[in-house]
């Protein structure tokens, strides 16, 4: 396995290049300046002293090089773990986007966990009572929960739970830095960010559940005496395990990235509101290391996958 890790790696890194070139490439072609954008507004200054100033940022942060040359430069410190700095905030993009996504991480930890347990234990009681009161009712629950845009259901838990109710905080970070004040900021987001991903994972664990429970070698198990639960549980959950394996990673991703619009609502400061702010305020170091991150992360994703096929089944076999 540890081969197959090491060439799967060795191949991303060509991947990896492209999608840098392209998202370099895209970044150039938003229309704006951001060097205008930069400019101190309402100063006197003298249209000579304006073109001075414009002339001094633009080689400050490098936008006077053609753009072969700003790529190579971009990249060459991206590799150095340096990513330029922000321009809209005056800091190095890794000091400004590090407690972002400390509390991102913190927010899809919890959302991810939650998703998943909960996926699990409805899917299969789900699949278990098929056409029963308890599959009927959450049948039609998931469906409205993929049904429902995410920014309409975090709306919707401010309005009730915020305004109305008044129990919790309708956005913003925690003002102080301990557990009772993260875990009140938090809930809100993490029930909204919940509900989406829950619908459509236990309705794939409902689905796999159905087709391993149909399968003749579950047949066999009951006909053997062996008890129902250990028919569920050690035979059937096992084989449906991989397409859920496949959902589940690709939810945790989807989060990192579909947390944006989450966190726009909420205020909350993560990585996916930081790069809604950056677009808007045209803060190209920001848009590219961020977008990095993104391609990045799916790229191992896709490994992640692989491996977690290979110990979810033992019939799949990494070939290095």
């Amino acid at each position: 396995m540890f081969r197959y890790i090491v060439k799967r790696i060795l191949s991303m890194i060509p991947t990896a290049l492209i999608i840098s070139i392209m998202l370099f490439a895209f970044s150039k072609a938003m229309p704006g300046d951001p060097i205008q954008a930069m400019m101190p507004q309402g100063t006197a200054m003298t249209k000579a002293q304006e073109a001075q100033m414009y002339k001094n940022l633009k080689e400050r942060y490098g936008f006077d090089k053609s753009y072969s040359e700003q790529y190579v430069r971009w990249l060459g410190r991206t590799l150095q773990g340096d990513f330029g700095e922000s321009l809209r905030v005056k800091k190095p993009v890794k000091d400004h986007l590090r407690e972002p996504l400390k509390n991102t991480i913190y927010l899809n930890i919890g959302s991810t966990i939650i998703s998943f347990v909960l996926s699990i234990l409805i899917g299969i009681r789900s699949a278990t009572h098929r056409g029963g009161v308890f599959d009927k009712t959450f049948q039609t629950l998931t469906l409205i929960g993929m049904s429902i845009p995410i920014f309409f259901i975090g709306l919707l838990l401010i309005y009730f739970f915020a305004f109305k109710l008044g129990w919790l905080p309708p956005n913003g970070m925690p003002r102080e830095n301990t557990f009772g004040q993260w875990v009140r900021y938090l809930t809100l987001p993490t029930i909204a960010l919940t509900v989406g991903s829950l619908a459509s994972l236990s309705r794939y664990v409902r689905n796999s559940m159905l087709d391993a429970l149909n399968q003749d070698y579950i047949r066999t198990a009951r006909s053997k005496g062996l008890k129902e639960k250990t028919v569920i549980y050690s035979h059937a959950f096992r084989n449906a395990l991989i397409p859920v394996v496949t959902a589940l990673t690709w939810a945790v991703l989807g989060m990192f990235s579909g947390s944006a619009i989450t966190e726009r609502i909420f205020a909350y400061r993560g990585i996916g509101n930081e790069l809604i702010t950056a677009v808007i305020a045209q803060d190209y170091n920001v848009i590219l290391a961020l977008s990095m991150f993104y391609a990045i992360l799916t790229l191992l994703g896709n490994l992640i996958m692989d491996i977690a096929y290979a110990l979810v089944d033992p019939r799949v076999k990494l070939e290095a």
